[in-house]
């Protein structure tokens, strides 16, 4: 969960040597294991009546009273980090960034068998997003409060705080939320299309909806969801989520409308204008300027040409900015991490990750490189930096700490997380009390009861960093968008090379039918939320 956002500058990047040279087969990590057990952390996460093929033996059934007090059925999605409220901001893009992945790199990832898994995690998600948008003009964004959670330390089985449910609506806008779950629902379309058409259309047509929403109701999401400000604050406001969600849409339903919302809105909702270094659950500019160039480089500008090549000259400024090549570069960390920020840093390498890996692909599809200001960038180079950041995060740094829990030997034991550092409810079922769990299961100095397999965490700080202890929740706490982005990224890299043209309709192959083994059964064992600092823009 993210708390206190304030701006920063940029501290100057010192150039790091990269990685331009990858082999057939890239060596040295599993990543398949990887993706698996990246995969395996949503259903740690999920709310309400867990499935029969739950895999995550040590969670039971969690907020099953949720919106019934507003007279909506909101049980079910994801709990957004190590809390227990269901935040609909950073879900949507959880959702979004899962989506992208597959529709990239579904091949893939139905190579190693996980394809299966990652439509599962996706529509998990998506059913609660259906559920969430019960008319047109009304979606719920949140349902509970950070601030009556975070003074609990219990599993979400326990739960005894409040469990309000809050809605945006024509009265109370939230163009940015809105926009978000609308470019959710569309990703996911394409994800269902060929294996649940009619699936694939009930979210369509949620999307065609939400996007009217957004555009029509301008807003943003927290001035109407206060309760939301204090840890996922919409700074970047909503322009951005309104091409994002257009970006989509045009994927989704090939609908000229949304393309010439992109050509005839780029320089009004800064589109054109904004040169980012960060891409995330809140600045999604980046990430609907490489859908636009995209487009560009499948021919499908037409007379908008000339306005997406400038969408297409900010996503480059992005790509420069994280290879330390551009005017104004991404910090790194002595290791060669990516940094941005001391809290939740990770969230911005793996979302950084996968734009690099994509655009790498796009550019070789298209024949393409990058011109920054130190030279000319070859889709190798980008891809490669991917690569390296991934490889960091996996144990490939000063510490030699896999910042994924359960990959490797050396991984954080003491996570910030309420369901997995309480004895499970299947082991114990006595009642854990709201303060009572802070005194018996958060001070604990010993690991989590149950392993919180796949979690990707905060992250080291600036100068490669990290203690693990449950309190130190800026490094230890992990969150669904740190993974979703993440999912992609290890597959392509699972993959090697050959055969790559993500310029051309992906089709997905049908997932193998999933037989889930799950965990072995918990044993018995002795008895606040990540802060956003800055975003940095540049106008130009």
């Amino acid at each position: 969960m993210e708390k206190f956002r304030r701006p920063i500058a940029m501290a100057p990047l010192f150039l790091h040597a990269i990685l331009v040279w990858l082999p057939l087969a890239f060596a040295g990590h599993d990543y398949g294991q990887a993706l698996s057990k990246g995969i395996l952390f949503f259903e740690a996460q999920r709310s309400g009546y867990l499935p029969g093929n739950q895999r995550i033996q040590w969670r039971a059934d969690s907020g099953l009273q949720d919106g019934k007090a507003s007279g909506v059925d909101l049980v079910g999605g994801y709990y957004d980090a190590g809390d227990n409220v269901k935040f609909g901001l950073p879900m949507a893009f959880t959702i979004t960034m899962m989506s992208w992945s597959i529709i990239e790199y579904g091949k893939q990832m139905a190579a190693t068998g996980e394809l299966g898994h990652a439509m599962d995690a996706v529509k998990w998600g998506t059913d609660y997003l259906i559920k969430a948008h019960p008319q047109p003009y009304v979606l719920y964004g949140e349902v509970g409060d950070g601030n009556t959670d975070h003074y609990c330390w219990q599993r979400p089985e326990d739960m005894t705080t409040d469990r309000r449910a809050y809605k945006i609506d024509a009265n109370n806008p939230g163009s940015d939320l809105a926009g978000e779950t609308a470019a959710a629902m569309a990703a996911a379309s394409l994800v269902f299309r060929h294996h649940n058409p009619s699936y694939a259309n009930e979210l369509l047509s949620h999307a065609k909806q939400l996007f009217d929403f957004a555009d029509k109701y301008r807003g943003k999401y927290d001035s109407s969801i206060t309760v939301a400000q204090k840890y996922y604050q919409s700074v970047s406001g909503y322009g951005d989520e309104l091409l994002w969600a257009a970006a989509w849409m045009y994927q989704a339903t090939n609908d000229e409308y949304y393309l010439n919302y992109l050509g005839n809105n780029g320089d009004s909702l800064g589109g054109t204008g904004w040169a980012m270094t960060e891409f995330g659950w809140d600045v999604k500019y980046a990430g609907a300027q490489v859908l636009v160039s995209k487009l560009l480089m499948q021919g499908k500008g037409g007379h908008y040409s000339s306005v997406f090549e400038r969408y297409q000259q900010k996503a480059e400024y992005f790509m420069c900015s994280c290879l330390g090549k551009g005017t104004r570069n991404v910090q790194r960390t002595p290791g060669g991490l990516l940094f941005r920020q001391r809290w939740n840093n990770l969230q911005f390498v793996t979302s950084a990750s996968f734009l690099l890996t994509v655009y790498s692909d796009y550019l070789s599809s298209a024949g393409r490189n990058v011109k920054c200001a130190a030279g000319t960038v070859y889709p190798s180079e980008l891809l490669g930096f991917a690569k390296s950041q991934v490889d960091y995060l996996l144990g490939d740094n000063p510490r030699a700490t896999s910042y994924m829990v359960g990959y490797g030997s050396n991984y954080p034991r003491q996570v910030h997380h309420r369901a997995s550092s309480i004895v499970s409810i299947k082991v114990d079922s006595k009642f854990v009390s709201c303060r009572g769990g802070y005194d018996t299961w958060f001070s604990r100095k010993a690991s989590d009861p149950n392993l919180l397999t796949g979690a990707v965490v905060g992250g080291p700080d600036a100068y490669d960093n990290f203690a693990d202890q449950r309190d130190n929740y800026e490094q230890t706490e992990p969150a669904t968008y740190n993974n979703a982005p993440l999912l992609g990224v290890l597959a392509r890299l699972g993959g090697g090379h050959g055969g790559y043209n993500q310029l051309l309709p992906v089709v997905l192959p049908a997932p193998k039918p999933v037989v889930n083994q799950p965990s072995p059964a918990p044993q018995a064992k002795p008895t606040p939320a990540p802060d956003r600092t800055s975003w940095v823009i540049q106008l130009g």
